[in-house]
């Protein structure tokens, strides 16, 4: 099938059918982000949530590294930021990690190298993250006095509160084994390997149905704020109303009648 390709400065977006992959596309500096490499996601990602066309959405990087955290020559400006410009550039990270993080389809994170710093927080804004074996992490934001703010959410969600107290505060960098380990990376496999392993998972998605994957993202997201008397009521209308939608309806028929449902893409 054919790609398009829509090319911007700092990101490229790689459409084939039905899966769209937006490639951090600065290679020379290890795809670090700049404020604009964040404007043009932030761009890319918006338009993505109210197309229905896309079924999956996979995020990597261009060359060995997959992000290697801001880049040092944006630093430089930034340091000379007010606080107004400051707070402008960081309110534009956490919307792109936000709008990656709601978007109605599944999103997988091809770490294919180098995920450090702001680089992580792209990541833990996926739903699943399949890491080369030979990739390297680290919340290293503290050395330099920072602190991993706008990502903190997504980390935080990804790792728990114990292993983030550690890896905030020491800044120590870790390898894919140990970032499987304590849940920042779904799967580590060999580099030779990675491509085969993401599109193993492109295809176990899009052998579900699209509504239902996207209503068991805002169930992911919404149950566990709920006390268990809303939540009762909400997950009940939830499934009342999947199985009588046209999905629900077709998806049931496809089962009993030993068929695929119509969403399953020929080969």
């Amino acid at each position: 099938m054919a790609a398009d390709t829509v090319a911007y400065e700092t990101i490229k977006v790689l459409r084939q059918g039905s899966v769209v992959r937006l490639i951090l596309n600065r290679p020379e500096v290890h795809n670090a982000f700049n404020g604009r490499m964040v404007e043009e996601l932030g761009s890319a990602v918006g338009p993505l949530a109210g197309d229905k066309s896309v079924r999956v959405v996979v995020l990597t990087g261009e060359g060995k590294s997959f992000c290697a955290g801001a880049d040092l020559n944006w630093m430089k400006e930034v340091i000379r930021y007010s606080y107004e410009q400051n707070l402008k550039e960081s309110v534009a990270i956490a919307e792109f990690l936000y709008r990656l993080y709601t978007l109605p389809m599944p999103t997988i994170a091809r770490v294919n190298g180098a995920a450090i710093g702001g680089g992580t927080g792209f990541l833990s804004a996926c739903d699943i993250v399949i890491a080369s074996d030979e990739a390297k992490f680290g919340l290293s934001e503290v050395k330099i006095g920072l602190v991993p703010a706008a990502i903190s959410p997504y980390v935080l969600r990804r790792i728990g509160e114990s292993r983030a107290r550690e890896y905030f505060l020491t800044g120590e960098r870790f390898d894919a084994r140990r970032a499987e380990g304590i849940g920042l990376v779904n799967r580590a496999v060999p580099a030779a390997d990675l491509d085969r392993a993401v599109e193993a998972t492109v295809k176990l998605l899009l052998s579900s149905g699209p509504e239902a994957l996207a209503k068991c993202k805002e169930l992911i997201q919404t149950t566990p704020q709920l006390g268990f008397e809303e939540v009762k009521d909400y997950t009940a209308r939830m499934i009342a109303g999947l199985r009588v939608s046209a999905e629900g309806q077709e998806g049931m028929a496809s089962f009993l009648e030993k068929r695929k449902p119509r969403w399953v893409e020929e080969e």
